[in-house]
């Protein structure tokens, strides 16, 4: 399997970029994977909030596949704690291609919505998509461990 994480938006804090790096380390020995940073768009620009959505949606569409397993994280989607986020990674490993996708600020249009195979949530909390990133990729490697029977969950 290939993971792709597409994110609106570039990293900017050296920190957060650091705990992402670290995490990257730790999943590269397991997976092919790899990160896409697309730009965000301005308001100021773009003239509305859904002008912007569909901007970042098209930016997004256009970089999937038809075969691609597109997880969209979503505050509305399925919620799950870390044992049964690694039953569904298990699953997936019969899959070539898993894209998550991370929207911007403003969240995501309902095309991306539509082309999703899953809308996932993280949390019922709201966090920034610059931390969604980071728990997105811990829980990713948490759920490999999981599903290794490694130390790492317990």
């Amino acid at each position: 399997m290939k993971l792709s994480i597409i994110q609106i938006g570039k990293t900017q804090e050296a920190w957060l970029k650091q705990a992402l790096e670290e995490y990257y380390k730790r999943l590269r020995p397991y997976l092919k994977f790899e990160v896409i940073e697309l730009a965000d768009q301005s308001l100021r620009t773009a003239g509305s909030i859904e002008s912007v959505k569909a901007k970042e949606a098209a930016s997004v569409l256009k970089r999937l596949k038809d075969e691609d397993y597109v997880v969209l994280l979503d505050e509305r989607g399925v919620e799950q704690n870390s044992v049964e986020f690694a039953r569904f990674w298990v699953n997936m490993s019969e899959v070539k291609h898993v894209v998550f996708v991370i929207g911007g600020v403003y969240g995501t249009d309902v095309a991306l919505k539509k082309r999703a195979d899953l809308l996932f949530s993280l949390s019922k909390l709201t966090f920034t998509h610059q931390f969604a990133r980071l728990i997105l990729i811990e829980q990713i490697y948490r759920a490999m461990m999981i599903g290794a029977n490694r130390q790492y969950h317990y």
